[in-house]
């Protein structure tokens, strides 16, 4: 068999290779991605991690152990401006270094960022010093939460959870109801905008009605880590985005 000649071109991600580690179980946070990053230039890479059918302190602990191998099944010849690591709570309570350790480690990449951070980053860049959360946490994951932001300087002076274990309601949430338990919160005196805490609630497409109703900032995970590794990667989220931190 002839062989035919060819010749190699440039990485597919010309503007920017984003790379994003996934919890197995989670059905959304993809979904919002190809919608933020929609640019050809852009190059999204995806890995999955091992993460169990119910999210819990024990499950978020072998995370931890799983990390190093979901972030090597990223493509190695890939170079990443930055690597997301897609869970808000399982950053909180692996830590954002050991995060950053664990996949910076195992992936060629300038950066490594998370919700957590990405969160902490935009509540800075709008100047807010007060924030209510609205998570689908059992207490043992959602008080970690709460004490993340406090621990970094802010004030929350009110949060909402929706008690839920099992991953896969927590995709199915309506997002009526989280629209609802969002104005709750975002309706207690002192509150200075809402965080919308879980890659794997649909919050997307309500961001800005409560913005409008709130007349503050609504911060979702996934609004949140899009627009860090833009920030990061020196690209822009699609101009048909939601919120006022995409705005910026």
């Amino acid at each position: 068999m002839d062989r035919f000649p060819y010749t190699l071109t440039d990485p597919i991600g010309s503007a920017a290779t984003l790379g994003l580690i996934v919890l197995q179980v989670d059905e959304t946070i993809e979904q919002d991605f190809r919608r933020l990053f929609a640019a050809p230039d852009i190059a999204l890479y995806v890995s999955r991690i091992p993460s169990g059918a119910e999210l819990t302190p024990d499950t978020i602990a072998q995370m931890a152990i799983d990390l190093p191998q979901a972030a090597s099944l990223l493509p190695p010849a890939a170079s990443f401006d930055v690597i997301g690591y897609a869970c808000t709570s399982g950053t909180t309570l692996i830590g954002v270094d050991q995060v950053a350790q664990l996949v910076g480690g195992n992936a060629t990449t300038q950066a490594v960022t998370n919700p957590l951070t990405a969160t902490i980053a935009a509540l800075t860049a709008l100047n807010v010093t007060s924030v209510a959360i609205v998570s689908p946490y059992i207490a043992s994951v959602a008080l970690p939460i709460c004490k993340a932001f406090l621990d970094a300087g802010f004030d929350v002076p009110a949060t909402l959870s929706f008690g839920e274990e099992v991953e896969a309601n927590v995709a199915r949430i309506d997002p009526a109801a989280i629209h609802a338990a969002a104005l709750e919160v975002g309706r207690t005196p002192g509150v200075e905008a809402v965080f919308l805490s879980c890659t794997n609630l649909r919050t997307l497409d309500i961001i800005d009605d409560l913005e409008r109703q709130l007349g503050m900032p609504v911060i979702s995970s996934n609004q949140a880590l899009a627009w860090h590794m833009a920030q990061t990667a020196s690209v822009e989220v699609a101009t048909d985005t939601h919120g006022a931190l995409l705005r910026l």
